[in-house]
């Protein structure tokens, strides 16, 4: 759901609060709640996801995470981490990889916002999102020089592969998701992000 600036801070005690501009520190500064936040248009837009959600974030991740730091080819972030884009929104992908390009002459990544945007995204759809709301990110993503997408559907098991605002891959658990030139030699089969519990 989308929430205007001053719903959010209804609760404030200063007056000034109830107009403020979501600087970075301000926007940092949000309670560490569960949600995920993003600023769109000056507003404060807040999404709660459910555990397969999360669930199949993480599968992505870790995989993703163990192969880019083994082969050293940059960062894995989650969906905590904002990036700064040029129209000044602050969008957060559910995962998200930076090249090793892009991180040349640095010992840490900062604490703040990235500037730009990451050059994989990973979108893990959920009942509430709308087609209009993921097909607006994925326009700002590429906008702002992102290389490739991915848009995973839990409820219908399949992944979406972009390389511009139109999608022009479309894989099932039968098929195998590739990190392309982006991130050579990275694969892993469709069917892991959708398998059943094993206990």
């Amino acid at each position: 759901m989308t929430l205007s600036t001053e719903k959010i801070v209804t609760e404030a005690s200063s007056e000034e609060t109830l107009h403020q501009q979501w600087t970075d520190e301000a926007f940092m500064a949000l309670p560490d709640d569960g949600n995920q936040y993003e600023i769109v248009n000056g507003e404060l837009v807040m999404s709660n996801s459910g555990a397969e959600h999360g669930y199949i974030a993480v599968i992505l991740s870790t995989i993703l995470y163990s192969f880019v730091r083994t082969h050293k080819l940059g960062v894995v972030l989650d969906s905590s981490t904002a990036f700064t884009l040029k129209t000044g929104n602050k969008r957060s992908p559910d995962v998200s990889f930076i090249a090793k390009e892009r991180l040349q002459g640095l010992k840490k990544l900062p604490r703040g916002f990235w500037q730009g945007s990451p050059d994989l995204a990973v979108e893990v759809l959920s009942p509430s999102n709308t087609v209009e709301e993921i097909h607006n990110k994925i326009i700002e993503y590429f906008d702002n020089d992102t290389k490739l997408v991915w848009v995973i559907n839990p409820e219908e098991e399949y992944v979406l592969i972009y390389h511009s605002p139109k999608p022009d891959g479309f894989l099932t658990p039968q098929d195998i998701l590739d990190g392309e030139n982006l991130i050579p030699g990275f694969q892993m089969a469709v069917a892991e992000l959708f398998a059943e519990l094993e206990f």
